[in-house]
This record gives structure tokens, C-alpha cells and sequence, in this order.
């Protein structure tokens, strides 16, 4: 039996503590060092006892880990990542990938360079929910995806935007919230072609948007619809559906993505899936439908567990940096088309 894969976290702040609450649980890695300049960090690395350093660089140089977890700031996200494979060390780069795509084409450029690898923290994608609905739509139990609908429709309190950061330009619920759900559309249903957009600010007059209204084209002709707000009380959105974290109250019942194809319909994070049992089944049959089982986990958990594997090379990373940069290159796109009104599409992202 190997021994334990020794993980450093970069970035002590909310995400970080809640990577460090799942790496504690695994028998295959453990945390060996915190870099983080901020106040708290020192004593968390107490805390956990292990060894703190407020400057990242000297804790590679020092500590050595075989693997790192970035979990500091967006706007430190690529170099901090690029110092990481700059000494060799695998990482787990919390998203967005990057805050622009000329930083996030140059760490793509530098790991395939390198060949140190880089997993993106798109967590949802390891949630047992989507890795059977990912089963369902590519083994073809829709036929052929024709529609997609998609909602995020929820309200965040007065006091998370307190934060000074959440009332500036760049992180409304694109960058900060849709970038999830586009994420998971392009792991489900494909890559988008073209997009169209509206966003607004009414609700609450900030430099960010709090309402948008998106169209997709994706490349295998399905059609698609997204609409967002975070001011509205309504229940349709991942957070409150999957009950992924416990921090929001459940509604099971309600959907966030619903998939249409020639051969049926699913529900998610339901799973349940319509359909009709006669061949020519029409409008005048009943439509049938099948709940979908699935083994519920913790997706971060899981996705630290792949980084295990990653880290090794005994597995391609599930979420790359030029996978991760396409779904930027996608949020990119839509803001483009609510600035200018017109149609557009995603930048090319090699790799």
C-alpha cells in the first residue's frame, strides 16, 4: 500500500476549510502545510498541525508536498497555479480557472508543457447525480437531445452583498454562480456554439448583473434556455434541489435542468426520467416515467479522491484547465452578447 499523498493548501478562507474537512477524512492523502498571508491562517494551521507559511513559493520550496489545492483569491488562481508546476507539483485549482482567457490559454499552455497536471474544482461534475445523469443522455436513453432547459432562481440575502467585492463588476451570478450550471449543460449536453443574451441590474443597482436570460445553440443542434436571478424567491436552482450542501434548505421536488430528447425527458436532480413504453408513443399515450437510482456522496470528497489519482498520474484530470477555460470562454461569450446584442460565440480553447 502506498503511503499517504502529502497535500499543501494554498488559501486558508471558506473553500480551503472545506477541502481540509473532506481531505481529513481520506486515509489516502493528508495535509502537510497551509499558505495563506491572511490573519486566520496561521492559527488554523495550528489547528490542523501542520506547518503555515504566509508566502506560497517558500512553502513549496520548504515543505515539498506531492500535490497542492489552490483555494486563494480568483485574481491569484493562474500564477499561484503556474508557481505550483513551475516546481512540479500537481494541482487542484478551485474555479474559475481564471479571471480572463489570456491567463487561462497560458497555465493550459504551460501543464501540457510541463506535463505537471492541473484538475479544475468544477465539483458538481463528480456528484453521483450527474455522473448517472452524464450515463443516461451519452448511452442514449433521450434519443436524440433536442431541448434544454435550465434555472438558477433563488435570493441571496442583503448581507452577502456587505462583502464590497460582491457589488463590483465581475462578480455578479455569471462569473460567480453560472458558471457552474454552463459548466454542467457542456458536461451533460455538449459544447455550445452560439449564444444570445439579456442581462440586468434593476433589482438592485449594482455594477453586476442579478437577472440574465441566456439562448444556446450547442453543437449537436440541441437548443437551450437559461434563466438566472438571485433575487427572487423562488426555489429552482442546484443549491436548493440537490441538496449538495446542507448550508441551504432542500426542495426535492423542484428541478434546475430538464432535457428533452426524441426519446424521452429527465428531470435534475430528480433523475426522473419520462418516456413512452408504446414505439410510436405520441401526445394521446401516457407518458411513462422511471426514477433513476443513484448512490448519493459528497462530490467534494469524491473529486479530492480523483485528485489522489491525478496527482499520481494514474488518471487523466475529469475538469483540465483547457476544459475548465471553455466553460470561461462560454460566460465569456454570454457577456459579450448581452453587451453588444448580438449573437455570439465561445473563443476556440486548445488543448
Amino acid at each position: 500500500m502506498s503511503s499517504p499523498l502529502r497535500i499543501a493548501l494554498i488559501g486558508a478562507g471558506n473553500m480551503g476549510q472545506q477541502h481540509y474537512r473532506h481531505l481529513k477524512s481520506l486515509t489516502e492523502a493528508i495535509l502537510c502545510a497551509v499558505a495563506d498571508p491572511g490573519s486566520q491562517a496561521a492559527a488554523l494551521a495550528e489547528e490542523w498541525d501542520v506547518a503555515y507559511f504566509a508566502d506560497h513559493c517558500q512553502m513549496l520550496e520548504q515543505a515539498r508536498p506531492d500535490a497542492v489545492i489552490v483555494a486563494n483569491p480568483n485574481n491569484l488562481h493562474v500564477q499561484t497555479a503556474l508557481d505550483c508546476l513551475a516546481a512540479g507539483v500537481p494541482v487542484l485549482l478551485e474555479k474559475p480557472v481564471g479571471v480572463n482567457l489570456d491567463e487561462a490559454r497560458e497555465l493550459v499552455a504551460v501543464s501540457k508543457a510541463t506535463g505537471v497536471p492541473v484538475l479544475v474544482g468544477h465539483h458538481r461534475r463528480h456528484n453521483p447525480l450527474i455522473a448517472r445523469a452524464h450515463e443516461l443522455v451519452h448511452g442514449g436513453a433521450l434519443g436524440r437531445l433536442t431541448t434544454v432547459t435550465a434555472l438558477w432562481q433563488l435570493r441571496k440575502p442583503d448581507s452577502y452583498f456587505e462583502t464590497p467585492w460582491r457589488r463590483e463588476a465581475g462578480a455578479g451570478m455569471l462569473l460567480t454562480n453560472l458558471i457552474h450550471d454552463l459548466d454542467l449543460l457542456r458536461h451533460l449536453c455538449g459544447e455550445v456554439v452560439q449564444v444570445q443574451a439579456v442581462t440586468s441590474n434593476a433589482i438592485r443597482g449594482f455594477a453586476n448583473e442579478d437577472n440574465a436570460a441566456v439562448l444556446l445553440q450547442f453543437d449537436n443542434g440541441a437548443l437551450g434556455s437559461m434563466t438566472g436571478s438571485d433575487g427572487v424567491a423562488a426555489p429552482w436552482s442546484w443549491e436548493l434541489g440537490s441538496g449538495e450542501n446542507p448550508v441551504y434548505p432542500r426542495q426535492a421536488d423542484q428541478p434546475c435542468y430538464l432535457l428533452a430528447g426524441t426519446g424521452g425527458a429527465l428531470s435534475i436532480p430528480q433523475l426522473k426520467r419520462w418516456h413512452y413504453t408504446e414505439v410510436d408513443g405520441g401526445w394521446h399515450q401516457v407518458l411513462a416515467s422511471t426514477q433513476e437510482p443513484v448512490t448519493a456522496d459528497e462530490a467534494l470528497r469524491l473529486q479530492l479522491q480523483h485528485f489522489v489519482r491525478v496527482a499520481r498520474r494514474e488518471v487523466e484530470p475529469l475538469v483540465s484547465a483547457a476544459d475548465a477555460a471553455r466553460t470561461l470562454a462560454l460566460v465569456e461569450a454570454i457577456r459579450q452578447a448581452a453587451e453588444t446584442g448580438r449573437a455570439c460565440a465561445p473563443s476556440v480553447i486548445e488543448g
